[in-house]
């Protein structure tokens, strides 16, 4: 039933390889049609069936994304990096750009403000797909309890009020023009100088977490933003908010990498086994659900899956 997803996602992931690694020989459609046996026709069919776009458009547009990085971060020419990406002339590539960013490549490096770039895409995942964990292999890692003082910081962001986690935030996103999750997750991609993750990371959501927002009158909201230094400037994007979050004491329920097809939801459920059974009588610190404080998500399993949760002093 899922052949096609699984097929499409070996081809995306292909691509960033190939992007990642300059080899444009390995990107051509032919080959790529041919190595999975298919015909030119039927697999940019299926590929468009279940991306929304060309094979073709969707290869350009991660070859912006990836170039726009390399416009922003490093000292490269112009014409060398369109080259790097197979563009054919610094003309066409300036032209691409500013056709999918705004402005030009230029002036982008000289003002690096939030673009929306073209995310990786995912058409298969065991746990949107509903299919869950796969294999026998469980977690034996214990979950770690620690707390920590956070530094002042911003947090750009989107919320919704009615979801109910990770799926089901982006299902109800995905309904509201400009608000889906392609949207502002390339948008989040663009943007340097994160607190978390990694700035040259091109469309796997790095620095990117999930957060809870209590409000006044008790009200709470789930968002999807990123933490951001004191110092950040550029103008809010169109429907995001940002928020400034005072230096506060956290406490974090942190479990290690692990498998994400054969572990996840066994290391959710050990978190939330771990928050509802600890014992604050034995700290000197309560939970701290009062207005303008927020409860982060971390969700990389190469690394961890953690809980950060704001507290106050008895």
């Amino acid at each position: 039933m899922y052949e096609w997803h699984k097929t499409v996602q070996k081809i995306v992931d292909r691509i960033d390889l190939c992007i990642e690694n300059r080899d444009s020989s390995g990107l051509v459609l032919s080959t790529i049609a041919k190595e999975n046996n298919y015909s030119e026709f039927y697999m940019t069919r299926k590929f468009k069936e279940l991306s929304g776009v060309s094979f073709r458009e969707y290869l350009q547009k991660r070859r912006l994304a990836f170039a726009l990085i390399d416009v922003r971060d490093s000292a490269k020419g112009i014409l060398d990096i369109a080259l790097d990406y197979g563009f054919s002339s610094h003309e066409a590539f300036c032209r691409s750009f500013k056709s999918m960013y705004g402005v030009p490549p230029s002036t982008y490096r000289a003002k690096p403000g939030p673009v929306v770039l073209r995310t990786k895409l995912v058409t298969f995942d065991r746990y949107f797909l509903g299919l869950g964990e796969v294999g026998m292999l469980k977690s034996s890692k214990e979950v770690k309890v620690y707390f920590v003082s956070i530094p002042a910081h911003k947090f750009l962001y989107i919320k919704n009020y009615e979801s109910n986690g990770y799926f089901d935030f982006w299902e109800k996103q995905d309904k509201i023009p400009g608000m889906d999750c392609d949207t502002i997750c390339g948008m989040l991609d663009s943007i340097k100088g994160k607190l978390d993750g990694e700035d040259g990371v091109v469309g796997k959501y790095s620095g990117q977490i999930m957060g809870h927002i209590y409000e006044s009158g008790g009200k709470t909201a789930e968002a999807y933003g990123v933490r951001l230094p004191m110092d950040y400037s550029f103008e809010t994007p169109k429907n995001m908010d940002i928020l400034i979050v005072p230096e506060s004491q956290y406490i974090v329920f942190e479990h290690g990498s692990f498998d994400y097809e054969q572990e996840s939801e066994t290391v959710g459920d050990k978190l939330k086994l771990a928050m509802d059974n600890f014992d604050y009588s034995a700290s000197d610190y309560l939970p701290d659900n009062s207005p303008g404080r927020v409860s982060y998500f971390y969700f990389d399993p190469e690394k961890y899956e953690k809980r950060v949760m704001p507290v106050k002093r008895k």
